[in-house]
């Protein structure tokens, strides 16, 4: 219970201070949020009955993108600090209101048993692992996250082959929970 006020707490101090009854508010929400964002929004639904909130998700790059193109969101939730800054900086944001709410992890994950992910250059190098799965990181900071792991095992030009990527991280995730990628590296949430 506690939790979910405190989850309702933060989309609260996000918004503005007064709201208007039947107040509609547009969140644009990273992927990786995905699994949090029912239980999110049923709490603010819980301490703001009158508030309609609608959510989008999709990679923080693309939602910046449609930020900066003029989409109506009232709040970004974003995978990363740089997207929201580039915001700010643009004047299409207010500095007041970006803050982190929280961190994110980057995890190795497969569903096939014969992978162990224990060893991480010894399961990404292994001859039975043929696809590996990461969100785009050119527009996703959970992609970028990966690139730089696999830049710094020394893997990225060696495994390039071997890479498939989702154009966010809940499509990276849907292609090792489907078998389409052996293993994947997705956000731990």
């Amino acid at each position: 219970m506690c939790h979910r006020f405190i989850v309702a707490a933060l989309l609260g101090a996000l918004l503005p201070a007064s709201l208007p009854a039947q107040e509609k508010v547009a969140v644009a929400a990273a992927a990786n949020l995905v699994y949090a964002l029912d239980s999110i929004h049923a709490a603010f639904k819980h301490a703001a009955p009158d508030v309609v909130v609608t959510l989008t998700t999709g990679a923080s790059g693309s939602l910046f993108a449609q930020i900066r193109h003029g989409a109506p969101f009232d709040v970004f939730l974003s995978a990363d600090t740089e997207y929201p800054a580039q915001l700010v900086a643009a004047r299409a944001a207010d500095a007041s209101t970006l803050r982190t709410f929280a961190t994110g992890r980057l995890v190795l994950w497969t569903t096939q048993p014969t992978i162990t992910v224990s060893n991480l250059s010894g399961a990404l190098r292994s001859p039975g692992v043929k696809k590996i799965a990461l969100a785009q990181p050119k527009s996703a900071p959970y992609g970028r996250a990966a690139q730089a792991a696999l830049e710094k095992l020394g893997a990225w030009d060696e495994l390039r082959s071997k890479l498939v990527f989702g154009e966010s991280i809940s499509q990276t995730a849907q292609f090792v929970e489907t078998g389409s990628a052996d293993l994947g590296f997705v956000a731990l949430s």
